[in-house]
């Protein structure tokens, strides 16, 4: 996902007004490569899904569809919320009503309006169960949503909640306080789309037709995916080059080689072959700056085993004390990650190092032996555990790392299962067949402790409707974090965020390991390398000498 950091807009009150001020290749080249003119070759990885920005939960699509698209907010490299499409949102009878209105004059890449109804339907569209979207849950707290989840869900059925005044003014009611929602407003689930995108969504998919910095111009897939500047964007990340070339790989090496020999301008995955050397290589240029992803690894409950009951919990809490997070980070990271002590990243005001129950993230092997035992009075171990990854990312020598400590500290067969490409890796993981383990993280959508809690680990985020993957499921958790989003001040919801995250150290729905600085190299011909405040770069202040 694209990445994002959180802001003083985490709070309800009685009449909120923001006026804002204006995210393998074979090595060949292609059309546009670093000989060309100012079109920018970047490192990039095959989408799991067609590119509707409502489906689009993971790097290889977040990173195209938030260069195509543009929503009512945008983000500023400290977190700071601006407007885009949106003149204004307004907030009313504590964060459960809000009034948007639009700019004139915007519109997609085929000439049609972006109108109140652009947003409207394309919220309907991604929020109904029918679609099939993994965004779906962003609009959990709209009034309508949980009609929109049944089974037999007509496909047409609407967010009750969503009226159109008129084509620049947008009237939503919430069944709930939501006082993030102007926050992840900018959100992918939250970008419009034309006309065009729902009579032939398929089509559509594969050759988006959006309104932000970029206009689509191929998908050659497992290739490339190319795009130009939009001449019509009206909004604050206009362009400095002519347009991307996202170079589609399957191994980070291969890009990392490619970049070196002249044949790619950019990339921000650095192989871990290269995490020694990238920044003393005089032939790049090389970047490390703190940033807002997170690593975990998840243990869906449908395991055996992992239910979320004592046992389960028992051998969670184990596999995580099991853990040398500092050696491997100096090890196999070299200074470009830190250990995690709660389940967000140093960007975001809510972070804390001082959480009830942290010391489940601190490696302790007597006591992971101690509650591995308790675990197996309760129900004996057998089989193995595996933790699955894509080999087409950078992986591999962290999961091959965590897996042998498991393997010594708890005298178990633990071992890492590679799968070919992100592709398959992720259509298990959102499909709901992995059948062990799993690398997981987080690079949030928008500034909020909300985008790392509840998008991940609420209810609501579940049976394939956001990104709680592992389908953890627990009152508790889901009513604290409704007392944040009923907060009135940032600080009072960051108490509540935390004490939700205090409920999931007990329960370890997933297994945080640490925090990933951002980091990045390009040749020596690249200016303007940025990132923004969760450690994503800014693709549109890339550019080349010709």
């Amino acid at each position: 996902m694209n990445t994002r950091h959180v802001t003083s807009l985490v709070a309800a009150g009685a009449a909120i007004v923001m006026l804002l001020s204006g995210c393998g290749s074979t090595g060949i080249s292609n059309s546009s490569n670093a000989s060309d003119s100012n079109i920018i070759s970047v490192y990039g990885s095959e989408p799991a899904h067609p590119l509707f920005p409502g489906n689009t939960t993971e790097a290889g699509g977040g990173k195209v569809v938030d260069q195509l698209f543009a929503g009512l907010v945008t983000y500023d490299a400290r977190g700071g919320i601006h407007n885009e499409v949106a003149d204004s949102i307004t907030s009313s009878d504590n964060a459960t009503h809000y009034v948007i209105k639009l700019k004139s004059g915007w519109k997609f890449t085929d000439g049609t309006p972006v109108t109140a109804h652009s947003f409207v339907n394309a919220w309907n569209y991604t929020a109904n169960s029918a679609n099939k979207q993994a965004s779906a849950s962003f609009f959990s707290t709209i009034e309508g949503y949980d009609d929109l989840q049944k089974p037999d869900v007509d496909p047409k059925a609407t967010l009750s909640g969503l009226t159109v005044v008129d084509d620049n003014t947008i009237d939503v009611k919430l069944s709930q306080p939501d006082s993030a929602f102007p926050v992840k407003a900018g959100s992918h689930a939250y970008m419009p789309l034309p006309e065009s995108a729902f009579k032939d969504p398929k089509k559509f998919g594969q050759h988006p037709v959006s309104n932000g910095p970029y206009k689509f111009v191929s998908w050659q897939h497992n290739h490339s995916i190319e795009m130009v500047k939009n001449p019509d964007y009206k909004g604050n990340r206009v362009a400095k080059n002519d347009g991307l070339n996202f170079k589609i790989y399957t191994s980070p090496d291969s890009a990392y080689a490619d970049l070196r020999g002249g044949n790619l301008d950019f990339t921000n995955t650095i192989p871990d072959t290269a995490l020694t050397s990238f920044q003393s290589d005089k032939s790049l240029k090389a970047y490390n700056e703190p940033g807002g992803n997170t690593l975990t690894f998840t243990i869906p409950e449908w395991l055996e085993h992992f239910g979320q009951n004592e046992e389960g919990n028992l051998r969670r809490q184990a596999i995580s004390m099991s853990i040398d997070r500092k050696t491997v980070a100096e090890k196999i990271f070299h200074g470009t990650a830190t250990p995690a002590v709660d389940f967000l990243a140093a960007p975001i005001s809510a972070y804390s190092k001082e959480l009830k129950g942290n010391e489940v993230l601190k490696y302790n092997p007597s006591k992971a032996k101690e509650l591995w035992a308790k675990a197996n009075a309760i129900s004996p171990w057998s089989g193995e555990f595996g933790i699955a990854y894509n080999a087409d990312g950078t992986a591999k020598n962290w999961v091959e790392a965590i897996c042998n400590y498991i393997k010594n500290t708890l005298d178990i067969d633990a071992k890492s299962i590679p799968m070919s490409t992100s592709d398959e890796f992720l259509s298990n993981v959102d499909s709901g067949k992995m059948t062990s383990a799993y690398r997981s993280g987080w690079g949030p959508d928008y500034p909020s402790a909300d985008n790392y809690l509840v998008q991940l680990y609420d209810s609501s985020s579940a049976d394939g409707k956001g990104g709680n993957s592992g389908n953890y499921k627990n009152p508790e958790f889901d009513a604290m974090m409704d007392k944040a989003l009923s907060a009135p001040s940032t600080e009072e919801a960051d108490k509540y965020y935390q004490q939700g995250e205090e409920i999931l150290l007990q329960d370890l729905p997933a297994i945080p390991l640490w925090n990933q600085n951002a980091t990045a190299a390009s040749t020596s011909a690249v200016s303007g390398v940025a990132f923004d405040y969760g450690g994503g770069p800014v693709f549109t202040a890339l550019t080349k000498k010709q």
